[in-house]
Protein backbone atom coordinates (compact mmCIF):
# COMPACT_ATOMS: atom_id res chain seq x y z
CA UNK A 1 0.00 0.00 0.00
CA UNK A 2 1.53 3.38 -0.72
CA UNK A 3 1.50 5.71 2.04
CA UNK A 4 1.82 8.52 -0.13
CA UNK A 5 -1.39 8.10 -1.98
CA UNK A 6 -3.48 10.82 0.45
CA UNK A 7 -1.04 13.62 0.32
CA UNK A 8 -1.87 15.50 -2.90
CA UNK A 9 -4.93 17.51 -2.23
CA UNK A 10 -3.16 18.89 1.41
CA UNK A 11 0.24 19.26 -0.53
CA UNK A 12 -1.05 21.83 -2.76
CA UNK A 13 -3.86 23.03 -0.92
CA UNK A 14 -2.32 27.09 -0.14
CA UNK A 15 -0.48 26.86 -3.27
CA UNK A 16 -0.80 29.40 -5.96
CA UNK A 17 0.57 27.33 -8.93
CA UNK A 18 1.73 23.80 -9.35
CA UNK A 19 4.03 22.01 -11.95
CA UNK A 20 2.19 20.12 -12.59
CA UNK A 21 0.07 18.48 -9.87
CA UNK A 22 -0.26 15.27 -12.53
CA UNK A 23 3.55 14.62 -11.99
CA UNK A 24 2.98 15.46 -8.39
CA UNK A 25 0.90 12.17 -8.29
CA UNK A 26 2.84 10.30 -10.54
CA UNK A 27 5.97 11.11 -8.26
CA UNK A 28 3.92 10.07 -4.83
CA UNK A 29 2.76 7.11 -6.26
CA UNK A 30 6.15 5.62 -6.69
CA UNK A 31 5.96 5.16 -2.47
CA UNK A 32 8.91 6.89 -1.56
CA UNK A 33 9.93 9.77 0.22
CA UNK A 34 10.34 12.94 -1.97
CA UNK A 35 13.24 14.94 -2.37
CA UNK A 36 12.09 18.30 -1.33
CA UNK A 37 14.09 21.64 -1.97
CA UNK A 38 13.68 24.94 -0.58
CA UNK A 39 16.68 27.30 -1.24
CA UNK A 40 17.01 30.52 0.99
CA UNK A 41 20.01 33.51 0.60
CA UNK A 42 21.17 34.55 3.59
CA UNK A 43 21.78 37.99 2.24
CA UNK A 44 20.37 39.83 5.78
CA UNK A 45 20.87 38.00 9.41
CA UNK A 46 16.90 37.20 9.62
CA UNK A 47 14.00 35.49 8.28
CA UNK A 48 10.91 37.35 8.23
CA UNK A 49 7.02 36.10 8.09
CA UNK A 50 7.05 36.19 4.32
CA UNK A 51 10.24 33.29 4.73
CA UNK A 52 7.94 31.49 6.69
CA UNK A 53 5.15 30.54 3.86
CA UNK A 54 7.60 28.34 2.07
CA UNK A 55 9.47 27.15 5.41
CA UNK A 56 5.57 26.03 6.67
CA UNK A 57 5.17 24.20 3.09
CA UNK A 58 8.19 22.39 3.92
CA UNK A 59 7.40 21.27 7.44
CA UNK A 60 4.15 20.25 5.78
CA UNK A 61 6.34 17.81 3.60
CA UNK A 62 8.33 16.55 6.82
CA UNK A 63 5.49 15.73 8.81
CA UNK A 64 4.24 13.63 5.72
CA UNK A 65 7.29 11.79 5.56
CA UNK A 66 9.70 12.70 2.63
CA UNK A 67 12.95 14.62 2.84
CA UNK A 68 13.08 18.04 3.30
CA UNK A 69 16.21 19.56 1.89
CA UNK A 70 17.16 23.20 3.00
CA UNK A 71 19.61 25.00 0.14
CA UNK A 72 21.90 27.98 2.06
CA UNK A 73 22.88 29.80 -0.85
CA UNK A 74 25.81 30.66 0.38
CA UNK A 75 27.41 31.11 -3.25
CA UNK A 76 24.45 32.60 -4.29
CA UNK A 77 23.49 35.41 -2.40
CA UNK A 78 26.60 36.99 -3.20
CA UNK A 79 24.74 37.69 -6.48
CA UNK A 80 21.61 38.24 -5.07
CA UNK A 81 18.37 36.84 -6.75
CA UNK A 82 16.94 39.77 -9.38
CA UNK A 83 13.64 38.17 -9.17
CA UNK A 84 11.23 41.22 -8.59
CA UNK A 85 14.10 43.59 -8.35
CA UNK A 86 14.05 46.97 -10.17
CA UNK A 87 18.25 47.39 -9.86
CA UNK A 88 20.90 45.12 -8.94
CA UNK A 89 20.90 44.59 -5.25
CA UNK A 90 23.98 45.48 -3.25
CA UNK A 91 27.60 43.05 -3.02
CA UNK A 92 28.31 40.82 -0.23
CA UNK A 93 31.20 39.44 0.33
CA UNK A 94 31.24 35.08 1.42
CA UNK A 95 32.29 36.44 4.56
CA UNK A 96 29.23 38.68 5.20
CA UNK A 97 27.02 35.91 3.88
CA UNK A 98 28.14 32.82 5.72
CA UNK A 99 27.93 35.45 9.42
CA UNK A 100 23.94 35.43 8.23
CA UNK A 101 23.68 31.78 7.67
CA UNK A 102 23.94 31.43 11.03
CA UNK A 103 20.99 32.84 12.16
CA UNK A 104 19.35 32.08 9.10
CA UNK A 105 19.51 28.41 9.60
CA UNK A 106 18.62 28.66 13.98
CA UNK A 107 15.55 30.94 12.60
CA UNK A 108 14.43 28.03 10.15
CA UNK A 109 14.57 25.69 12.81
CA UNK A 110 11.73 27.66 14.73
CA UNK A 111 9.70 26.13 11.91
CA UNK A 112 11.46 23.24 10.62
CA UNK A 113 12.00 20.14 12.16
CA UNK A 114 15.80 19.84 12.52
CA UNK A 115 15.81 16.38 12.88
CA UNK A 116 14.36 16.00 9.51
CA UNK A 117 16.00 18.44 7.82
CA UNK A 118 18.91 18.21 5.27
CA UNK A 119 20.80 21.74 4.94
CA UNK A 120 22.83 21.72 2.11
CA UNK A 121 25.60 24.46 1.25
CA UNK A 122 25.58 25.30 -2.26
CA UNK A 123 29.19 26.85 -1.96
CA UNK A 124 29.59 22.58 -1.98
CA UNK A 125 29.68 22.45 -5.38
CA UNK A 126 30.52 26.07 -6.92
CA UNK A 127 33.97 26.57 -5.14
CA UNK A 128 34.85 23.26 -7.28
CA UNK A 129 34.22 24.35 -10.09
CA UNK A 130 36.52 25.63 -12.85
CA UNK A 131 36.03 28.72 -15.02
CA UNK A 132 35.81 25.96 -17.63
CA UNK A 133 32.79 24.41 -15.83
CA UNK A 134 31.17 27.70 -15.40
CA UNK A 135 31.40 28.35 -19.39
CA UNK A 136 30.18 24.41 -19.69
CA UNK A 137 27.07 25.44 -17.33
CA UNK A 138 26.53 28.64 -19.17
CA UNK A 139 26.13 26.79 -22.50
CA UNK A 140 22.89 25.27 -21.37
CA UNK A 141 20.99 28.10 -21.60
CA UNK A 142 20.53 31.20 -23.96
CA UNK A 143 20.76 34.74 -23.88
CA UNK A 144 17.03 34.79 -25.25
CA UNK A 145 16.06 32.17 -22.83
CA UNK A 146 17.37 34.61 -19.72
CA UNK A 147 15.78 37.53 -21.00
CA UNK A 148 12.33 36.27 -21.16
CA UNK A 149 12.59 37.35 -17.43
CA UNK A 150 9.77 40.04 -17.33
CA UNK A 151 12.45 41.99 -14.75
CA UNK A 152 14.96 42.06 -16.64
CA UNK A 153 12.77 42.73 -19.67
CA UNK A 154 11.54 45.61 -17.31
CA UNK A 155 14.50 46.96 -16.73
CA UNK A 156 15.82 46.86 -20.16
CA UNK A 157 12.80 48.63 -21.57
CA UNK A 158 13.39 51.58 -19.22
CA UNK A 159 17.17 51.39 -19.70
CA UNK A 160 18.21 50.34 -16.60
CA UNK A 161 21.10 47.95 -16.62
CA UNK A 162 21.05 44.08 -16.19
CA UNK A 163 24.37 42.86 -15.06
CA UNK A 164 25.75 39.79 -16.54
CA UNK A 165 26.55 38.55 -12.89
CA UNK A 166 22.35 38.60 -12.47
CA UNK A 167 21.96 36.42 -15.46
CA UNK A 168 23.99 33.39 -13.39
CA UNK A 169 21.55 33.73 -11.02
CA UNK A 170 19.18 31.27 -12.18
CA UNK A 171 21.43 29.17 -13.60
CA UNK A 172 23.12 28.63 -10.63
CA UNK A 173 19.96 27.92 -8.69
CA UNK A 174 18.33 25.46 -11.49
CA UNK A 175 22.08 23.53 -10.79
CA UNK A 176 21.55 23.51 -7.23
CA UNK A 177 18.55 20.79 -8.27
CA UNK A 178 20.53 18.62 -10.68
CA UNK A 179 23.10 18.66 -7.88
CA UNK A 180 20.57 17.29 -5.29
CA UNK A 181 18.51 15.54 -7.37
CA UNK A 182 15.16 17.23 -6.08
CA UNK A 183 11.58 15.67 -6.75
CA UNK A 184 10.24 19.02 -6.10
CA UNK A 185 11.32 22.82 -5.28
CA UNK A 186 9.40 25.08 -3.24
CA UNK A 187 9.43 29.02 -3.75
CA UNK A 188 7.35 32.31 -3.74
CA UNK A 189 5.67 32.77 -7.56
CA UNK A 190 8.08 35.27 -8.15
CA UNK A 191 10.92 32.15 -8.21
CA UNK A 192 9.03 30.05 -11.47
CA UNK A 193 11.41 31.20 -13.71
CA UNK A 194 14.51 30.29 -11.66
CA UNK A 195 12.78 26.96 -10.87
CA UNK A 196 11.50 26.13 -14.55
CA UNK A 197 15.60 26.84 -15.42
CA UNK A 198 15.81 23.72 -12.62
CA UNK A 199 13.79 21.70 -14.66
CA UNK A 200 15.42 22.29 -18.01
CA UNK A 201 18.92 21.41 -16.62
CA UNK A 202 17.40 18.52 -14.75
CA UNK A 203 15.83 17.15 -18.52
CA UNK A 204 19.56 17.41 -20.05
CA UNK A 205 21.56 15.34 -17.35
CA UNK A 206 18.69 12.79 -17.91
CA UNK A 207 17.06 13.23 -14.61
CA UNK A 208 13.55 13.22 -13.70
CA UNK A 209 11.83 16.81 -13.44
CA UNK A 210 11.20 18.69 -10.34
CA UNK A 211 7.64 19.82 -9.71
CA UNK A 212 7.61 23.76 -9.31
CA UNK A 213 5.29 24.61 -6.17
CA UNK A 214 4.69 28.08 -6.11
CA UNK A 215 3.26 29.55 -2.89
CA UNK A 216 1.55 33.17 -2.41
CA UNK A 217 3.80 35.93 -1.45
CA UNK A 218 2.96 37.87 1.20
CA UNK A 219 2.92 41.65 1.81
CA UNK A 220 5.29 43.65 3.67
CA UNK A 221 4.04 45.98 6.47
CA UNK A 222 3.50 48.71 3.78
CA UNK A 223 0.87 46.95 1.59
CA UNK A 224 2.37 47.31 -1.33
CA UNK A 225 6.05 45.21 -2.08
CA UNK A 226 6.40 41.71 -1.08
CA UNK A 227 7.85 41.66 2.59
CA UNK A 228 11.73 42.51 2.67
CA UNK A 229 14.37 43.04 5.56
CA UNK A 230 16.14 45.42 2.70
CA UNK A 231 13.14 47.27 1.92
CA UNK A 232 12.16 47.83 5.42
CA UNK A 233 8.97 46.45 5.75
CA UNK A 234 9.50 43.17 7.34
CA UNK A 235 8.60 41.41 10.54
CA UNK A 236 11.61 38.95 12.02
CA UNK A 237 10.45 35.48 13.10
CA UNK A 238 13.70 36.57 16.04
CA UNK A 239 11.67 40.25 16.83
CA UNK A 240 11.19 40.86 20.92
CA UNK A 241 7.74 39.87 21.27
CA UNK A 242 6.48 43.15 21.72
CA UNK A 243 7.73 44.72 18.41
CA UNK A 244 6.52 41.85 16.86
CA UNK A 245 2.98 42.46 18.02
CA UNK A 246 3.44 45.84 17.40
CA UNK A 247 4.74 45.29 13.49
CA UNK A 248 1.93 42.95 13.27
CA UNK A 249 -1.11 45.69 14.92
CA UNK A 250 0.32 48.03 12.40
CA UNK A 251 -0.64 46.12 8.95
CA UNK A 252 -3.94 47.72 7.03
CA UNK A 253 -7.40 45.46 7.70
CA UNK A 254 -7.35 44.70 4.27
CA UNK A 255 -4.14 42.78 4.33
CA UNK A 256 -5.63 40.41 7.41
CA UNK A 257 -7.21 38.37 4.98
CA UNK A 258 -3.52 37.62 3.49
CA UNK A 259 -1.86 36.98 7.02
CA UNK A 260 -4.81 34.96 8.30
CA UNK A 261 -4.42 32.60 5.29
CA UNK A 262 -1.01 32.52 4.43
CA UNK A 263 0.38 32.28 7.93
CA UNK A 264 -2.54 30.73 10.38
CA UNK A 265 -3.95 28.58 7.22
CA UNK A 266 -7.50 29.79 7.98
CA UNK A 267 -9.86 32.24 6.79
CA UNK A 268 -10.77 35.31 9.51
CA UNK A 269 -13.80 34.59 11.45
CA UNK A 270 -16.45 36.83 10.24
CA UNK A 271 -18.31 37.76 13.55
CA UNK A 272 -14.66 39.23 14.88
CA UNK A 273 -14.54 42.48 15.41
CA UNK A 274 -11.26 43.48 12.49
CA UNK A 275 -9.40 45.22 15.95
CA UNK A 276 -10.13 41.78 17.64
CA UNK A 277 -9.08 40.22 14.97
CA UNK A 278 -6.19 41.76 14.48
CA UNK A 279 -4.74 41.48 17.91
CA UNK A 280 -5.46 37.73 17.86
CA UNK A 281 -3.88 37.68 14.79
CA UNK A 282 -0.22 39.18 16.42
CA UNK A 283 -1.00 37.19 19.73
CA UNK A 284 -0.75 34.13 18.01
CA UNK A 285 1.91 34.72 15.48
CA UNK A 286 4.44 36.08 18.74
CA UNK A 287 2.95 33.01 20.71
CA UNK A 288 3.94 31.03 17.59
CA UNK A 289 7.64 32.10 17.82
CA UNK A 290 8.07 33.44 21.36
CA UNK A 291 5.59 31.84 23.68
CA UNK A 292 1.67 31.99 24.90
CA UNK A 293 2.64 33.85 28.46
CA UNK A 294 5.49 36.73 26.16
CA UNK A 295 2.65 37.18 23.63
CA UNK A 296 0.30 38.20 26.23
CA UNK A 297 2.39 40.19 28.01
CA UNK A 298 3.44 42.02 24.57
CA UNK A 299 -0.84 42.08 24.52
CA UNK A 300 -1.42 44.03 27.60
CA UNK A 301 1.79 46.13 26.88
CA UNK A 302 0.35 47.13 23.17
CA UNK A 303 -3.78 47.62 25.15
CA UNK A 304 -1.85 49.82 27.91
CA UNK A 305 0.10 51.93 25.21
CA UNK A 306 -2.24 52.25 22.69
CA UNK A 307 -5.97 51.10 23.03
CA UNK A 308 -6.57 52.04 26.25
CA UNK A 309 -4.52 55.58 25.86
CA UNK A 310 -2.51 55.04 28.71
CA UNK A 311 0.38 56.07 27.84
CA UNK A 312 1.73 57.77 31.08
CA UNK A 313 2.03 54.70 32.64
CA UNK A 314 3.47 52.55 29.86
CA UNK A 315 6.84 51.38 29.38
CA UNK A 316 7.83 53.82 27.05
CA UNK A 317 11.50 54.68 26.35
CA UNK A 318 12.79 57.94 27.33
CA UNK A 319 13.93 60.63 24.57
CA UNK A 320 16.29 63.48 25.66
CA UNK A 321 16.71 65.67 21.98
CA UNK A 322 19.75 66.81 20.49
CA UNK A 323 21.30 69.99 21.65
CA UNK A 324 20.30 73.11 19.69
CA UNK A 325 17.25 70.74 17.71
CA UNK A 326 14.29 72.89 16.50
CA UNK A 327 11.24 72.29 18.35
CA UNK A 328 9.25 71.30 15.44
CA UNK A 329 7.46 68.10 15.42
CA UNK A 330 9.02 67.14 13.01
CA UNK A 331 12.24 67.95 13.74
CA UNK A 332 11.50 66.21 16.58
CA UNK A 333 10.29 63.26 15.12
CA UNK A 334 12.75 62.24 12.86
CA UNK A 335 15.19 62.77 15.66
CA UNK A 336 12.90 60.38 18.04
CA UNK A 337 12.44 57.62 15.80
CA UNK A 338 16.17 57.59 14.81
CA UNK A 339 17.00 58.04 18.80
CA UNK A 340 15.34 55.72 20.57
CA UNK A 341 14.34 53.14 17.61
CA UNK A 342 16.84 53.40 15.31
CA UNK A 343 14.42 53.75 12.39
CA UNK A 344 15.79 56.30 9.93
CA UNK A 345 12.68 58.57 9.01
CA UNK A 346 12.73 61.23 6.20
CA UNK A 347 11.19 64.62 7.05
CA UNK A 348 8.36 63.73 4.40
CA UNK A 349 7.69 60.41 6.05
CA UNK A 350 7.34 62.27 9.82
CA UNK A 351 5.40 65.39 7.66
CA UNK A 352 2.91 62.70 6.61
CA UNK A 353 2.14 60.77 10.37
CA UNK A 354 1.52 63.92 11.25
CA UNK A 355 -0.85 65.33 8.65
CA UNK A 356 -2.96 61.32 9.06
CA UNK A 357 -3.17 62.22 12.64
CA UNK A 358 -1.03 59.80 13.89
CA UNK A 359 1.08 62.19 16.04
CA UNK A 360 0.17 63.52 19.65
CA UNK A 361 1.83 65.23 22.55
CA UNK A 362 0.36 64.83 26.12
CA UNK A 363 -2.73 63.82 24.62
CA UNK A 364 -3.12 66.14 22.17
CA UNK A 365 -3.54 65.39 18.40
CA UNK A 366 -1.42 67.05 16.52
CA UNK A 367 -1.69 67.71 12.38
CA UNK A 368 0.00 70.90 11.37
CA UNK A 369 3.61 69.54 10.76
CA UNK A 370 4.88 73.36 11.65
CA UNK A 371 3.73 72.53 15.00
CA UNK A 372 6.27 73.53 17.89
CA UNK A 373 5.90 72.06 20.98
CA UNK A 374 7.08 73.84 24.36
CA UNK A 375 9.11 70.60 26.18
CA UNK A 376 8.99 72.55 29.55
CA UNK A 377 7.10 70.02 31.04
CA UNK A 378 7.52 66.32 30.73
CA UNK A 379 5.16 64.61 28.71
CA UNK A 380 4.73 61.59 25.90
CA UNK A 381 4.95 61.96 22.22
CA UNK A 382 3.08 59.44 20.03
CA UNK A 383 5.07 58.65 17.07
CA UNK A 384 2.81 56.84 15.09
CA UNK A 385 0.44 53.59 15.86
CA UNK A 386 3.92 51.69 17.83
CA UNK A 387 5.81 54.04 18.97
CA UNK A 388 5.85 56.55 21.57
CA UNK A 389 8.88 58.46 24.05
CA UNK A 390 8.63 59.78 27.13
CA UNK A 391 10.17 63.62 27.35
CA UNK A 392 11.24 64.79 29.98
Amino acid sequence: MNPFADQIAPLVSGCAQVLSEKELAAKLALGRPLRVKLGVDPTSPDIHLGHTVSLSKLRQFQEFGHEAILIIGDFTAMIGDPSGRSATRPHLNHEQVMEHAKTYQEQAFRILDPEKTTVRYNGEWFKAMGFEDVIRLNSRVTLQQMLQREDFRERIDKGLPVRAHEIQYPIMQGWDSVVIKADVELGGTDQLFNILVGRDLQHEEGQHQQVAMMLPILTGLDGVQKMSKSLGNAVGVAEAPGEMFGKIMSISDTQMTDFYRLLLHEEIDPTMHPMEAKKSLAERLTTRFHSALLAKGAREEFELRFSKKDLEAADLPSYIPVEGLPCDIVSLGVDAFEKSFGVKKSRGDVRRLVEGGSVSWRGEKITDPKAMLSLEEPGVLKLDRRNAVKIG
